[in-house]
């Protein structure tokens, strides 16, 4: 059985190979969780129902909220600092949006309201649906959707930011730096690692949802931003991409095993409805993004590129390509994902609690 295991994330991979050759950072992510639902459904006894071992998913997770946590570093505290006003006006919004958002595809479609509000959360896809199945969503629903929500912002904003205002810079050549190995570098790597394991501990004790995400990002961003302001320098680990791409895989093929037929009944209106509250909240955001680019004087491309709700490394590329202000691009995106994945979650459990108890009310006094 541990080689079936070995072998179904091994295939689903390949997946996540073959679309990650169309240039789509999150092609790792996409493409192995397309070849593991593929084989769940064609195959769907090879694992059993209980699919990929949890600690997989955990370990994609904790590999997850080590890189948002290093990200927290001395440029986005500047960038924050800096424009503070601005990026919490965003964060709220977006905020605002995506639960109207999950309102109505919560009240227009056959979808319950945990899953309604996970599907429709701008927190990335990496995190939403891991997160949405330990608090009882449907994780199939909200990986559909999250997958059409970043497909769509992927097409849609760089289009149009494009068509708006187009400035082609040499800058969009520019590759980030490869991760080089050094002694330091690498007792780094290992501090935040220690760091992110007894942040699993304090959110397990905390009861935070997916504590080894939230722990270990919110552990290692204080240390990541504490340590660099203390030594006036962003502290570098060894942090090959090899490793992320590692984590979209496991954290995919995970989801993925976990998927049959019959959790996709009766979605075509879901999916409608999903399309269309997804429009509407782009259209959102790009109004938002001229309001306070009038207001403020910021660059109508960089406020449209930060509003969006898609991934940070799409976000960033296009950034670049355009010569928008990519750091605080990049600022804004980030600090947007750590408020939904730690604001959020809780807010959603606790809707979900009252739901329960207004239902049971209800039928109590039938």
């Amino acid at each position: 059985m541990k080689e079936t295991k070995w072998l179904f994330i091994a295939i689903s991979a390949i997946g996540g190979l073959l679309l990650s050759m169309t240039g789509l950072s999150i092609g790792w992510m996409l493409g192995t969780l397309l070849a593991a639902m593929l084989i769940s459904f064609t195959k769907p006894n090879v694992l059993g129902k209980k699919g990929v071992p949890k600690y997989w998913l955990y370990a994609g997770q904790c590999i997850l909220g080590i890189e948002l946590g290093q990200k927290i570093n001395l440029s986005v505290l500047t960038v924050f600092q800096k424009d503070w006003a601005v990026i919490i006006i965003m964060l709220l919004l977006s905020i605002v949006f995506s639960l109207l958002s999950g309102v109505v595809l919560w009240k227009f479609s056959k979808t319950d309201m945990l899953t309604s509000f996970f599907s429709t959360a701008p927190g990335g896809l990496s995190a939403m649906p891991g997160i949405a199945e330990e608090v009882g969503a449907n994780t199939a629903v909200v990986s559909i959707l999250q997958t059409m929500r970043v497909f769509l912002v992927i097409f849609i904003i760089p289009i149009v930011v494009s068509v708006l205002v187009f400035h082609p810079s040499a800058a969009s050549a520019a590759q980030t730096a490869p991760s080089v190995f050094e002694w330091t570098s690498f007792g780094w790597t290992a501090v935040l690692a220690v760091t992110a394991y007894a942040g699993y501990h304090v959110g397990k004790k905390l009861k935070f949802p997916a504590p080894w995400l939230l722990g270990g990002m919110l552990s290692t961003a204080i240390v990541q931003a504490g340590t660099s302001s203390a030594v006036g320098y962003d502290m570098q680990a060894y942090w090959p991409h090899e490793i992320m791409i590692l984590s979209q895989i496991v954290i995919a093929a995970s989801i993925g095993s976990r998927f049959r037929k019959e959790m996709f009944y009766g979605l075509k209106q879901t999916i409608a409805i999903a399309f269309i509250s997804t429009v509407l909240f782009i259209s959102a955001m790009f109004v938002c993004a001229y309001i306070v680019s009038k207001a403020t004087g910021l660059a109508f491309m960089t406020a449209a590129l930060a509003f969006a709700p898609g991934g940070v490394a799409e976000m960033a590329t296009t950034a670049v390509v355009l010569n928008a202000d990519a750091t605080f691009v990049v600022a804004v995106q980030v600090l947007r994902i750590i408020a939904v994945i730690l604001v959020l979650p809780p807010v959603f459990r606790m809707l979900h609690a009252w739901e329960r108890r207004k239902e049971a009310h209800s039928h109590a006094s039938v």
